[in-house]
């Protein structure tokens, strides 16, 4: 109408971090605010475009766009097209593209100041972006990947001095203090991680609020109220971000390109009955040595269960020789199984559409944030193998708190995903925690229903009126309040 003032949208720049649990929530959490009339810009690097690509391609390039900096191969020794965590299976090339993510500051800072945002959402994992936000003059929010639960459960260890009371020396278990929930951890982080947790504690507190890739009637009202009631700081739950995704084929093109067809993996899942599959996935950047590998095949063929299990591709080529594949498959592996009774994926799967089948009845993960909201979202149980970092953190909601999964008795608490790990999981233990969640017994339909009814709570919280979608739009409102009040 003639003499109305049109409000402006919001120009919202996102900064996630070099990695694909990073880059593929917030990419979906960037398409949330753009599809509700926001002018966003996701910032990466050349080689990382294609995790955006699907999402861009949904949405009116007027309200979302991809602008790419160049990642300094050259500063940081490493060949082109090395930008992502998922590029590599070594801790050096790990440390050389972390090392090269931290560089990407001027490159970042000089695009932003020719045309600043009203606000930046930007991975925590940044250092420097809160003082980017601070020399604009604007305000920031902070995505780190992780569930409220697991920062909740870090900022009390943090206040109990947990983190400077630890040595080196330090594995065995202990009890989390002044916490909602009584929680036992199996073993201790390594100290290089609560030192980089604490230091990222600390930064998400400067910012003017944290973005959660959950609902919250996941975390749970109790650990909103006590992460509020100990850091006097805001978190906002606007996920889960997967079920932005509604159709087979979004869902399959989450993410990089699946190496397997949507019409194969759709036509062997369909001939399977409901809750019969067992998949089995631990994430991007999570690789096992040979020998634990040979043990979970022997697992899953002692329990007689159908499954699709996703190995890296730079384990598993499809044209090995016999002599490297029997090193991680026993003699006659896949004679046996691949088929009508299993699938090995190697290399990157279609994960939120296989999750989302009827035919899938658990999945065996790393609990890495991500995979453990997918499953969530899907109403499907898991059963728990956490690796490094978040995720044994992740498996105490999944297991003790809301009993929608059963664990497999990892209790390394390794550095990072690659390298080699001291300990191995036997087939015996992999075999039982797989029988007892898939043998149908009242303990595993309990568990199965508790997951359905969280599936059930996640889908609600992401539609009109529920708790993620109303979220979004209040944090909309939120940031146009702290533009406006800069304006005058």
């Amino acid at each position: 109408m003639e003499g109305v003032e049109v409000e402006r949208p919001l120009k919202l720049h996102f900064i996630p971090y070099l990695a694909p649990g990073h880059m593929i929530p917030l990419g979906d959490i960037a398409s949330l605010f753009a599809l509700r009339g926001q002018q966003v810009t996701i910032i990466t690097t050349p080689s990382n475009a294609k995790f955006f690509t699907k999402c861009l391609s949904s949405v009116d390039p007027y309200f979302l766009r991809l602008h790419t900096v160049k990642f300094p191969s050259l500063q940081v020794g490493l060949p082109d097209g090395y930008e992502s965590l998922s590029s590599t299976t070594d801790l050096d090339t790990s440390g050389k593209i972390y090392a090269g993510a931290m560089l990407l500051h001027g490159p970042i800072q000089d695009f932003m100041e020719k045309d600043p945002p009203d606000c930046i959402i930007g991975d925590i994992i940044y250092p420097w972006v809160n003082d980017l936000a601070h020399k604009l003059q604007i305000p920031v929010f902070c995505f780190n990947g992780f569930s409220l639960f697991t920062i909740s459960l870090m900022e009390s260890l943090r206040i109990n001095n947990f983190f400077h009371s630890l040595t080196d020396s330090d594995s065995g278990s202990f009890v989390v203090q002044n916490f909602p929930h009584n929680i036992t951890m199996c073993s201790r982080p390594p100290k290089v991680f609560t030192g980089f947790m604490e230091m990222m504690l600390e930064m998400i507190l400067k910012t003017n609020g944290l973005i959660i890739n959950n609902f919250a009637e996941l975390d749970g009202e109790e650990c909103i109220e006590h992460y509020q009631k100990i850091t006097g700081h805001k978190a906002w739950h606007l996920g889960p971000a997967s079920l932005i995704r509604r159709t087979d084929q979004e869902k399959a093109e989450r993410g990089n390109e699946s190496v397997v067809s949507v019409h194969e993996c759709l036509s062997w899942l369909n001939s399977k009955q409901d809750n019969s599959v067992l998949y089995i996935c631990f994430g991007s950047i999570c690789y096992f040595s040979d020998i634990q590998l040979y043990e979970i095949a022997c697992g899953i063929e002692a329990s007689g269960q159908e499954f699709i299990w996703v190995v890296p591709e730079k384990i598993g080529k499809e044209d090995e020789s016999n002599e490297e594949k029997e090193k991680w498959l026993p003699g006659g592996f896949e004679e046996r199984n691949i088929g009508n009774k299993g699938l090995i994926i190697r290399g990157w799967s279609p994960q939120v559409m296989i999750l989302s089948h009827t035919a899938v009845g658990a999945f065996m993960t790393h609990c890495g944030w991500n995979s453990t909201v997918e499953a969530v979202s899907a109403g499907v149980p898991m059963i728990t193998w956490p690796v490094h970092g978040d995720q044994f953190y992740n498996e105490k909601l999944i297991t003790d708190v809301r009993g929608i999964g059963v664990e497999v008795g990892a209790t390394e608490w390794c550095l990072g995903g690659v390298g080699e790990k001291e300990m191995v999981v036997g087939r015996d233990s992999i075999e039982k925690a797989v029988t007892r969640l898939m043998n149908g017994g009242d303990e595993a339909e309990e568990i199965r229903r508790r997951a359905r009814e969280f599936g059930d709570k996640a889908r609600r919280a992401v539609e009109e009126g529920g708790s993620s979608h109303n979220n979004v739009l209040a944090l909309i409102d939120d940031i146009k309040s702290l533009r406006d009040l800069k304006a005058h």
